[in-house]
């Protein structure tokens, strides 16, 4: 199984591993942005020390199972949020998750951050689809998506309902098809 290199780079910003060392930025940008997190970010309601060490323990499982690659989002050697790509849409599909520090919003980082991972997306073997998911109360969310050129192909109501204050419980699905890679 092919794995996307550990740091990526898309402009202005830099995509860098989680690693365990990391817990003190992950719990830096997290506790400071709960405001801003908590309506759309289910975490964010009960974040503390723990619960990032057990975050960062799954960024190294899952990364070396080839189920996710999370990543911290820089820029100028500063770490302003989080994003990942993960394999949970099924065979041939990854799908893309992200957020921001409350300061660091509304300047095209996110959109940087996910145009590296659909960059590295499309050179794993056997991709055929990455996807941004998100609800449909999120308009910011869907603006990355429509800014790197996914096109809407559903909206999905969610059988749990909304995880998040903010949220309906209706997601947003936007796909991005590639021309599958070789397998491995």
């Amino acid at each position: 199984m092919e794995h996307p290199a550990e740091i990526l780079r898309s402009d202005h910003v830099e995509l860098r591993r989680w690693c365990g060392q990391d817990l003190d930025i992950l719990h830096r940008l997290i506790t400071e942005s709960r405001d801003h997190l908590l309506p759309w970010m289910p975490f964010a309601a009960s974040h503390d020390r723990a619960q990032g060490e057990a975050f960062l323990a799954r960024c190294q499982e899952e990364w070396v199972s080839g189920q996710a690659y999370h990543y911290a989002i820089t820029t100028d050697g500063v770490a302003v949020g989080s994003i990942s790509l993960m394999r949970r849409i099924g065979p041939g599909g990854l799908d893309i998750g992200y957020w921001l520090h409350h300061a660091w919003t509304g300047k095209g980082l996110a959109t940087r951050a996910a145009a590296a991972l659909v960059h590295a997306g499309r050179r794993m073997p056997g991709i055929d689809r990455i996807e941004i998911h998100h609800d449909e109360a999120n308009p910011a969310s869907g603006a990355v998506a429509r800014r790197l050129g996914f096109t809407e192909v559903e909206r999905v109501k969610l059988p749990e309902g909304p995880t998040a204050p903010s949220e309906t419980g209706i997601d947003v699905i936007w796909r991005l098809e590639t021309c599958p890679s070789p397998s491995a």
